[in-house]
């Protein structure tokens, strides 16, 4: 199994009333109250040296994602982090893929910007960029940047295929899309990975995203903050669509990504990182739902399987969590906290139960401070984590969605006519 580091960045200082004096900490937190550059500063220097440990240890990937106007997860632009650490691990020596998941192409106009962004990253890198594709959340594209939620999946697919075309053709072209018109593209630099880096498609329980990856054959990533029970479902309904699209079950076309803790004993891990959880769950995802998934956000088709198969539990996060304590998250195993030992069993576990070959890590939630960090890295790296690389050794799956210079087979074509 592929294990990547990864890491929201969050503002770890937000003061103890703040899901209670704002509406939301998404867009509607003022910086002018809350904020500290210099903190700001401390933060993201801070998540640069957990990500570089997370390296050193043997991770396969190290992860950064995008978003804007919030202390949730203030990188807004993950390539500029990219950057940084395709240098930092190049320079040492350290073979693991840079998982940008990523770069929002729906809220970026135009989305050639990201094209060479990646392009770039994969050229410090020499060739171990994975380049994610998300389609975005609602409070990002559309009251951050103000793109209409009705269009920001329609920008995102045309924004895939003009990215794929701007790597890929030799030609010097003109696009006349929908949402994109460019008089002439002609990429500098073009990515070093042939025909181009591999994709990973993140998402939440959209079967429209299925589709589209089974369609193309791309890996998905499911990106869910309840744990493996809530998330079952989600990825039946995957393999279902695979199923139905005549793609094999391999589970290196499924990532998930999980929040996970580790202390010497379970009752250590669950009073250490317990304030942290609590701090994640009830401050940093504070937003009404309609911030997140705004009217038109979701495609019929996706909306019709997120009421039948009953994923509005959470839909109000700052509704449904903030009676929860700390133990009660770790009891309904929305995160992963414990001995060694204990993560060990249930992150195989999780693993095998959503048959998923990549396995994302956070390992710094929260308003956890960096020590404490370093020490939850430190220890999943050196107890934990060349377990996890085990899993699915005995299995003859071929992982084709991975740098082939770290050992995987080549990307794939894009498929002709598509």
């Amino acid at each position: 199994m592929k294990v990547t580091s990864f890491h929201f960045m969050p503002y770890r200082d937000l003061p103890d009333d703040v899901e209670t004096r704002y509406r939301s900490v998404w867009v509607d937190a003022p910086w002018s109250e809350l904020g500290d550059a210099r903190k700001a500063g401390d933060f993201f220097n801070q998540s640069i040296d957990e990500l570089m440990l997370a390296a050193e240890l043997g991770f396969d990937g190290l992860g950064t994602n995008e978003h804007h106007q919030n202390p949730y997860g203030f990188m807004c632009n993950p390539n500029l982090f990219g950057s940084i650490l395709a240098r930092l691990t190049r320079e040492r020596g350290l073979d693991v893929a840079l998982v940008q998941l990523g770069a929002t192409l729906a809220s970026t106009s135009p989305p050639t910007r990201i094209a060479e962004e990646y392009a770039v990253l994969d050229c410090l890198s020499d060739g171990r960029l994975i380049a994610g594709v998300p389609v975005g959340i609602g409070a990002d594209a559309g009251m951050s940047y103000g793109v209409p939620p009705i269009v920001q999946r329609a920008r995102w697919r045309e924004g895939i295929e003009l990215m794929l075309r701007a790597w890929t053709d030799p030609e010097v072209f003109a696009w006349n899309g929908e949402h994109y018109q460019l008089r002439s593209v002609n990429l500098w630099p073009r990515p070093v990975q042939t025909p181009h880096p591999p994709l990973l498609v993140p998402g939440a329980h959209s079967a429209s995203t299925w589709d589209m990856c089974h369609e193309r054959d791309w890996p998905y990533a499911f990106l869910s903050y309840f744990g493996a029970g809530a998330a079952e479902s989600a990825m039946d309904g995957f393999w279902a669509r695979a199923d139905a699209h005549g793609r094999d079950r391999n589970p290196y076309r499924a990532s998930f990504l999980q929040l996970v803790a580790v202390a010497d004993t379970d009752e250590q891990a669950e009073a250490l990182y317990g304030p942290h959880l609590e701090y994640f769950y009830k401050k940093l995802l504070h937003a009404p739902p309609q911030y997140l998934a705004p009217p038109g956000y979701s495609d019929y088709k996706s909306l019709l399987n997120v009421l039948k198969q009953g994923f509005l539990e959470f839909a109000d996060l700052s509704v449904d969590l903030k009676p929860m304590s700390a133990k009660e998250m770790i009891e309904r195993e929305f995160v992963v906290v414990g001995s060694p030992a204990t993560v060990r069993e249930r992150l195989a576990d999780m693993a095998k139960r959503l048959n998923v070959g990549h396995l994302m890590v956070v390992l710094q939630f929260g308003s956890m401070p960096h020590e404490m960090a370093m020490e939850n890295i430190d220890l999943f790296g050196r107890e934990v984590l060349p377990h996890l690389q085990n899993v699915w050794a005995d299995d003859d799956w071929e992982h084709h969605w991975w740098p082939k210079k770290l050992g995987a087979t080549p990307v794939r074509d894009v498929p002709a006519g598509v």
